[in-house]
């Protein structure tokens, strides 16, 4: 399934059927979406990178097409439906990408399976660890970008799950978009991603944000690929500490003027797929 623009569907090891996009042919790059969106927020990338390379998006458990069930919505298993993804279509040698809680299931990925099927990772707007342990000095919470106490973890998870899920939702979802992103995009990113219920929105927040990579970083000896906006709510700051505690990673800041906001790669379309074009063509 790899020759046009292609649905596909697989069922997980728990059941759970996952709808993917499956497009072009040669090295394949598998896309991972962020905290409730779909393969929506990839049809740039889909779109261009297809023309050179394979190109594939999953729409995870209960987002997109993928079928909605009350079970799963931690970021390990989200990583295990990836394993599992690679596995059904026989992929190896794969390109990872993921933006911010995509990139958290990479990492989980990695956790778990290390190399295993793929060659290179693309990183997104994703920090080590986002939850601030009191003890860190004002210049470890700024290099791990960590933003939230875990008071306000807790808090918004409630407020996720709560009657006024939706609401809430909507309001922190749209407050990451810039003023130059268009209100299609804009609409066509809320309309995914008020599709998963509160609940489950709210299991995956938390799942996501309790998570600490700092010890994982050192272990990854493939190329890795970080990409930040400068005007993103991650900061820059927080990439360059990546960088230097991934041995084999390289750093790509979008400034503002060029679309360096949290979804870079909608604002700014061009430039991404060029970026890890350039990066996957580079040898290993």
């Amino acid at each position: 399934m790899n020759t046009s623009s292609e649905h596909g569907y697989f069922y997980t090891s728990d059941k759970v059927k996952l709808h993917y996009i499956d497009r072009g042919q040669g090295q394949v790059i598998v896309m991972i979406p962020s905290w409730t969106m779909s393969t929506v927020q990839y049809r740039h990338q889909i779109e261009a990178l297809s023309q050179k390379y394979r190109t594939i998006a999953v729409d995870m458990r209960g987002h997109g097409e993928s079928e909605y069930v009350d079970y799963g919505y931690k970021v390990y298993r989200f990583a295990k439906d990836v394993y599992e993804l690679l596995l059904h279509l026989k992929l190896d040698n794969v390109v990872l990408l993921g933006h911010v809680v995509g990139a958290t299931v990479i990492y989980c990925y990695w956790d778990l399976f290390g190399a295993e099927r793929v060659a290179k990772l693309v990183l997104v707007d994703k920090a080590a660890t986002m939850v601030i342990n009191s003890k860190w000095t004002r210049e470890e919470k700024e290099n791990f970008g960590a933003v939230l106490d875990p008071k306000s973890a807790i808090d918004i998870t409630n407020q996720l799950a709560s009657e006024a899920g939706e609401k809430y939702k909507y309001n922190f979802v749209h407050s990451l978009f810039s003023k130059t992103l268009s209100k299609d995009e804009q609409d066509e990113i809320m309309a995914t991603s008020m599709k998963l219920p509160n609940k489950e929105s709210a299991s995956l927040f938390y799942s996501n944000a309790h998570q600490d990579w700092r010890d994982l970083l050192p272990r990854i000896n493939i190329p890795v690929l970080l990409i930040v906006g400068r005007a993103s709510a991650v900061s820059v700051s927080s990439h360059q500490w990546l960088q230097q505690q991934i041995p084999n990673a390289q750093l790509v800041v979008f400034e503002k003027e060029e679309g360096g906001n949290h979804f870079a790669f909608l604002e700014n379309p061009e430039k991404f797929n060029q970026v890890v074009d350039d990066f996957i063509q580079e040898p290993s």
